[in-house]
């Protein structure tokens, strides 16, 4: 199998977007990292997902993308050549699916953990503020997108609720028009470009940016055993 993937950098520091694997993703230092860390990304995708895993896998660049944000910070503002296609009516109850199957394993493995107050990460500064410590702030912050991503391609939500609730308030309001599955491409905030593909794409890329990151603290602090493994990443 190949892995088609998108190349986004600024300099060397590298996000690799696996483009048939809506939010599976590698960061590296460098391209070469990000590209040996891919074929392992895209098994513990597909674990994730239910799905067979090929035996062998090869991974190309497809799009590149020179981008000013600070990438290390795990920002993202490419818009995939791939992301401008309509979907067809059953792409969309597929990536629907997905979307709320993330959301519903971030709810479930933050409620697994025992102190969601408790943190061994240092305290950074990013470009959007204190990067997320603890299992509370790292569920916030990644819930709390919810209005902004619906909101720029101009579907109205809210952050109520749970992220799985309100998620779910959101793509209900998206099917209440007629034409969205058309995919169009809407300028939203900052200059940066979107459709209704990337909007799902970036739920599933943020989910699995900080599901990661709270699950892996979370072993640490509690154990493995303690902590379930329901995105399937690797060690």
């Amino acid at each position: 199998m190949v892995i088609e993937c998108v190349w986004e950098h600024n300099g060397n520091d590298t996000l690799l977007h696996a483009v048939h694997f809506p939010g599976a993703y590698t960061r590296g230092a460098s391209k070469e990292i990000a590209l040996r860390k891919m074929p392992g990304e895209v098994r513990s995708y597909l674990l994730w997902k239910g799905a067979e895993i090929p035996k062998d896998m090869a991974v190309t660049i497809v799009q590149e993308s020179s981008s000013e944000l600070p990438i290390k910070d795990a920002d993202s503002d490419v818009l995939f050549d791939t992301e401008k296609i309509p979907l067809t009516e059953k792409e969309y109850i597929s990536l629907k699916e997905l979307v709320l199957k993330s959301a519903e394993d971030f709810l479930f493995l933050y409620n697994a953990i025992p102190d969601r107050d408790k943190s061994d990460i240092p305290v950074r500064k990013t470009f959007y503020g204190q990067v997320p410590r603890t299992a509370n702030e790292m569920y916030m912050h990644t819930k709390n997108v919810n209005r902004y991503y619906f909101g720029e391609i101009n579907v109205n939500a809210s952050n109520d609720g749970t992220i799985l609730e309100c998620r779910r308030r959101g793509l209900a309001a998206l099917e209440k028009r007629s034409d969205f599955l058309k995919n169009s491409v809407f300028k939203g905030s900052y200059g940066e470009y979107w459709t209704l593909r990337k909007v799902l794409r970036r739920f599933l890329w943020h989910d699995r940016i900080h599901a990661k990151a709270m699950y892996r603290m979370a072993v640490r602090l509690f154990g493995k055993n303690e902590i379930p493994n329901v995105f399937a990443f690797e060690d």
